[in-house]
């Protein structure tokens, strides 16, 4: 039996629908914080949904710019009730730790494909995911050293700044970041 791979630009297509996935995960994760008035949480979700809403628009113009087929895929409907604070951010990291697999993946396949521009594209991601794993990481350690004392979060949050350390140049992003 032969295994079907994917080819890079599969795989690229489907990450667009991964990123936008994730945007919409952190929306519902923002509105579910809201509702429990833990603002400085929900605001970093609302952030961190423009975040990968600007990483899909960026796969989008890398596509549009390599003339790579770009179609938009459906997304799943997101999580949206949570145990508490350690839940919804738990839930956050498994996806930033599967998205980290996904673009090694991409990666991958453009080295497996001699496309050292898929390579050069992909670089930046896998930068960024480093960072995003663990930011995401301290999070859901500090909901869990607060355990029912939310506050604790969200003064946490209000202290610390989510600033990106990432400092390459990060790809254009198709009808300009937001």
């Amino acid at each position: 039996m032969t295994q079907s791979t994917s080819t890079y630009a599969d795989l690229l297509s489907a990450q667009v629908g991964h990123e936008f996935a994730a945007s919409h995960q952190y929306v519902a994760i923002a509105v579910w914080a809201d509702g429990q008035d833990l603002p400085q949480l929900a605001g970093r979700f609302y952030q961190h949904s423009l975040g990968e809403r600007n990483h899909a628009m960026m796969m989008v113009q890398y596509m549009l710019d390599r003339d790579i087929p770009t179609v938009i895929p459906a997304v799943p409907a997101p999580q949206v009730e949570f145990d508490g604070p350690v839940a919804a951010l738990a839930l956050a990291l498994e996806q930033e730790k599967e998205v980290t697999r996904q673009i090694e993946a991409l990666f991958q396949a453009a080295r497996a494909e001699n496309d050292p521009l898929g390579e050069q594209f992909m670089l930046w991601f896998l930068r960024e995911q480093v960072e995003e794993v663990a930011n995401m990481n301290t999070l859901v350690t500090i909901a869990e050293r607060a355990d029912n004392d939310w506050f604790r979060i969200e003064e946490y949050l209000a202290r610390e700044t989510d600033a990106s350390t990432n400092t390459g140049t990060p790809p254009a992003v198709a009808g300009g970041a937001v």
